[in-house]
């Protein structure tokens, strides 16, 4: 797979929206504010020079509000767009897991790419709970 930057993926979408480093930062306020996560000039400039690339949670926020793909902008050659789970058909899913994991899912979804990682930890952090540690040995027994 083919990798350019994030530099290169910022001054595209500059150049094809007609945008200034501090209209993506007015596009990033909202999201900024929603999960305190704040972009400054400063680090919108250096990523957009390269001399630095953006941490997940701050190339979270830019693609949300850039409304394209995390993996695109950091320079891989994936589709632009953010794109939403359909790969597995739910019957399928439903039928091999359960309809509450089915649920599970397709709320999971509609998250954003910052909630989705706070419920994968936290999720993370649940299955440290010995209770899963014990079936989990009892599964591999």
């Amino acid at each position: 797979m083919e990798k350019t930057s994030t530099s290169i993926r910022l001054k595209q979408l500059m150049s094809e929206r007609n945008l200034r480093q501090v209209d993506i930062l007015e596009a990033c306020k909202p999201y900024s504010d929603r999960f305190g996560i704040q972009i400054q000039k400063s680090d919108l400039s250096q990523y957009v020079s390269g001399k630095t690339e953006p941490k997940q949670d701050k190339l979270s926020i830019l693609g949300m509000a850039l409304g394209v793909n995390e993996a695109w902008l950091m320079g891989y050659d994936v589709p632009s767009e953010r794109t939403e789970f359909s790969s597995t058909p739910s019957s399928t899913l439903a039928a091999r897991y359960g309809e509450d994991v089915l649920e599970a899912v397709e709320l999971f979804v509609r998250l954003d790419a910052v909630d989705r990682v706070k419920i994968t930890t936290r999720m993370e952090v649940m299955l440290e709970d010995e209770k899963y540690a014990l079936r989990d040995a009892s599964r591999r027994a």
